[in-house]
C-alpha cells in the first residue's frame, strides 16, 4: 500500500541525511498519511480517506469535504477526490426532467 494521500497525491520523498563529516546517506520522507472519516454534507453519508495531516488542515479551513471538493481546481485531485466530485455535483444538479 503506498504511502499517498487520496485528495492531493502527496506522497513519499527522498534526499540525504548529512553527518557532520559531510556524508550523504539516503532516506525517505514520510507525509503524514492519517485515516479519517469525512462528512459530506450534499452526499448525506460519511466518506472514508486516507488522507496527509495537512490536508486535514485544509478540508477544515474550506467548510468540510464539499467545500473543498468543488473550490479544488480538478487537475490537483486525485482520482478518489475527482469521483467524490463528481458526485456531489450530479447531486446539486439536482434531478433531471424529462423532456415534453
Amino acid at each position: 500500500m503506498a504511502r499517498r494521500c487520496e485528495l492531493t497525491g502527496k506522497e513519499v520523498q527522498f534526499g540525504h541525511n548529512v553527518s557532520h563529516s559531510m556524508r550523504a546517506t539516503n532516506r525517505r520522507f514520510e507525509p503524514n498519511v492519517q485515516s479519517v472519516r469525512f462528512k459530506s454534507e450534499l452526499l448525506d453519508r460519511y466518506v472514508r480517506l486516507k488522507v496527509a495531516a495537512r490536508t486535514i488542515r485544509t478540508v477544515q479551513k474550506k467548510g468540510g469535504l464539499d467545500g473543498y471538493l468543488l473550490g479544488t481546481d480538478d487537475r490537483k485531485l486525485m482520482p478518489a477526490g475527482l469521483k467524490l466530485k463528481a458526485q456531489i455535483k450530479k447531486k446539486l444538479s439536482g434531478p433531471r426532467k424529462a423532456a415534453e
